[in-house]
């Protein structure tokens, strides 16, 4: 039977990172749950053990069943009945599948009937989900809004709702509104408070992903007469309470298990979440970079499937007497596929142990006081988190739709075909690059990062690892194109011209994630070049082939070059 965690050895092989350890021993309080939890493992070695096995039962589950059921889905989708919205009947076995199987809540500590997982260990298990139905990883993924939850909840609210996650319930972020997608500092929303103190909430929320489950984490103004962000909160809202209807499931391009819906609230009852005012300025962006790096697993996940795809038709397909895999054409979109895929495999891995580390340490930081030493090392990973996270979810997402294409394409007319998965795939992936902060977005959030030498930072730190004599070759070539990367930086800081800093930021932002994931993938390669070695190569080379292409137009770029792009002028609109 397949299994999507020990068919793909690439994933346990970021279990044996050295960063591991100090995750672990982080999560686990030095493994003082031994005491109380028959579950809690008792050392390093039993912590690892204990992940295998669980990823070993996620990969059963999402290649034996929610794989299987993926096409169904898709055909039936979920449906309104009487303002609420019905999954698709394999939907549900597909939740009921994985809450037998004890895979939700698995983030939260053990008092609350939680796993105590990392977030890189919950990336793997998101990765898998995503391979099988992108659909059902939204589904399944939200769980991880409970970790906001969790952090600037009370500890009445945690009683009451992370033990329902951790039974199966499922949960939601209602952040948009009809006129309010990216620019949430528009949500109009209405919080208003009854004379007993009862939080009420009146409105509309729009394109809401999961959007009838349990638990809602919701933004809405509770500070009359304000317009921006500071007077947004964040509210808990119970399903069992009433008060929200859904007026409208949207009829997607793909993802379709994943319902998206339109929801009424009337007087509906909720609880204050943490502060008012910090809703959208705390709240909303712990919520978002979870969703990023949720973007970011999903997209590597099906990016793998689209390569399965596509390699397995090449090797059976023959054309002119031998197999299509063999012609130069062919092989050369499916090494760039399985490039892409390292790669993106390798940004994912990193940023999440990353985000482990800070947020682990954040964690113990509201039990006891750190350490000195804790308080440098909570820093410096939170500054790397936040700036991988970013960067991670625009380049990866990307690359998923690239790898999606290539896989039709790999396929010829049989992938315009209704009836081979890579049609699904394709319809699938074009969301990933939009929703949770659009790419253009993430070029936004990465900028400050680019221009204030953070990412050159990253880099400098990862160039002295150490580095096999195979891939010393290819550090060297990046070292080049990392002179072009800060060149190109100079040109455009030198530039006193927002225009041309937004213009030319994309560039910047695809040179950043070129040369951080080759460092990523050179590094890897000498770890375990029998997974990654051929593609280390492969993925240099391209980062090559596009540095030099962005730094050339960037150095010839002109103020008066924008003239060409404007197509529209100003009076036109």
């Amino acid at each position: 039977m397949p299994n999507y965690y020990t068919d793909h050895p690439e994933i346990e092989f970021h279990l044996n990172h050295p960063l591991m350890r100090r995750i672990v021993e982080l999560k686990e309080r030095n493994y003082t749950d031994k005491d109380k939890f028959e579950d809690a493992p008792i050392n390093f070695e039993d912590a690892i053990e204990n992940y295998k096995r669980m990823l070993e039962i996620t990969g059963d589950i999402t290649a034996n069943i929610i794989e299987p059921n993926s096409e169904s889905v898709d055909l039936e989708g979920p449906h309104l009945e009487n303002g609420r919205m019905v999954y698709a009947s394999k939907t549900m076995e597909n939740i009921k599948a994985t809450r037998q199987a004890g895979l939700w809540g698995v983030s939260m500590p053990r008092q609350y009937n939680g796993l105590n997982i990392p977030i890189t260990i919950f990336s793997m298990m998101s990765e898998m989900v995503a391979t099988a139905d992108a659909g059902f990883q939204n589904i399944w993924s939200l769980q991880s809004c409970i970790d906001t939850l969790y952090e600037f909840g009370s500890e009445e609210q945690k009683q009451k709702y992370i033990p329902r996650i951790s039974a199966g319930e499922t949960m939601s972020m209602d952040l948009t509104e009809p006129d309010a997608g990216s620019d949430l500092q528009r949500v109009m929303l209405k919080a208003t408070q009854d004379e007993d103190g009862t939080w009420r909430l009146n409105g509309v929320k729009r394109f809401i992903t999961n959007g009838d489950s349990d638990i809602h984490l919701v933004l809405a103004r509770s500070e009359a007469g304000t317009k921006d962000g500071r007077g947004l909160s964040m509210f808990i809202y119970d399903k069992r309470d009433g008060g929200v209807t859904v007026r409208h499931i949207e009829n997607k391009l793909g993802i379709h298990g994943s319902p998206t819906c339109e929801l009424v609230y009337k007087n509906a009852k909720a609880e204050l979440c943490g502060d008012r005012r910090l809703g959208l300025i705390k709240y909303v962006m712990s919520l978002m970079n979870g969703a990023r790096l949720g973007i970011t697993a999903q997209s590597v996940g099906l990016a793998q499937e689209a390569y399965t795809q596509a390699i397995e038709y090449a090797n059976a397909r023959v054309q002119f007497g031998k197999k299509i895999a063999m012609f130069p054409a062919v092989y050369d979109m499916l090494s760039r596929m399985k490039a892409k895929l390292d790669a993106g495999r390798a940004i994912l891995y990193q940023t999440s142990r990353y985000v482990d580390i800070y947020k682990t340490l954040e964690d113990i930081s509201r039990e006891r006081k750190l350490t000195p030493e804790e308080r440098k090392e909570m820093k410096t990973y939170s500054r790397l988190a936040d700036a991988l996270t970013p960067l991670s979810k625009g380049m990866v997402s990307e690359y998923a739709n690239q790898c999606a294409y290539d896989c039709i394409s790999v396929h010829g007319g049989s992938g315009f075909i209704m009836e081979y998965k890579c049609q699904r795939l394709y319809r699938d992936v074009r969301i990933f690059s939009i929703y949770e902060g659009t790419t253009q977005l993430q070029v936004v959030a990465a900028m400050r990062y680019i221009t204030n030498g953070t990412y050159l930072n990253i880099i400098n730190e990862m160039l002295p690892e150490e580095t096999s004599d195979e891939m010393k070759d290819c550090k060297e070539r990046i070292g080049k194109c990392i002179k072009l990367y800060e060149e190109a930086i100079a040109k455009i800081k030198a530039t006193d011209n927002q225009e041309v800093h937004d213009f030319l930021g994309r560039r910047l932002y695809n040179m950043t994630g070129d040369i951080v994931m080759s460092l990523l993938l050179i590094n890897d390669a000498s770890k375990a070049p029998e997974l990654y070695g051929k593609s280390a190569r492969v993925y240099t080379k391209l980062a090559e082939e596009e540095i030099a292409g962005h730094a050339a137009f960037i150095q010839s770029f002109t103020v008066n070059d924008l003239e060409n792009w404007r197509l529209i002028s100003e009076t036109d609109i």
